[in-house]
């Protein structure tokens, strides 16, 4: 799941870098998510994943977790 705006990246191109990885990326956040990539303006995405304590990481996290 990917929410507010990257500097770095567009948004499909954070998700092909995702996907490309092997990951997938939901529109919604839920339990079942292990990552939300928040950017500058996240809303309210957000504050759910941290309330259901889903891991939320930044580009700099994303792009170490691509590197594997």
């Amino acid at each position: 799941m990917i929410t507010g705006t990257l500097e770095k990246y567009s948004r499909d191109e954070a998700k092909k870098l995702i996907e490309d990885s092997g990951g997938k990326v939901s529109g919604s956040v839920s339990k079942k998510t292990d990552y939300v990539v928040a950017g500058d303006d996240p809303g309210s995405k957000l504050d759910k994943a941290r309330g259901l304590g889903v891991k939320v990481v930044g580009e700099k996290e994303l792009e170490e977790l691509l590197k594997g």
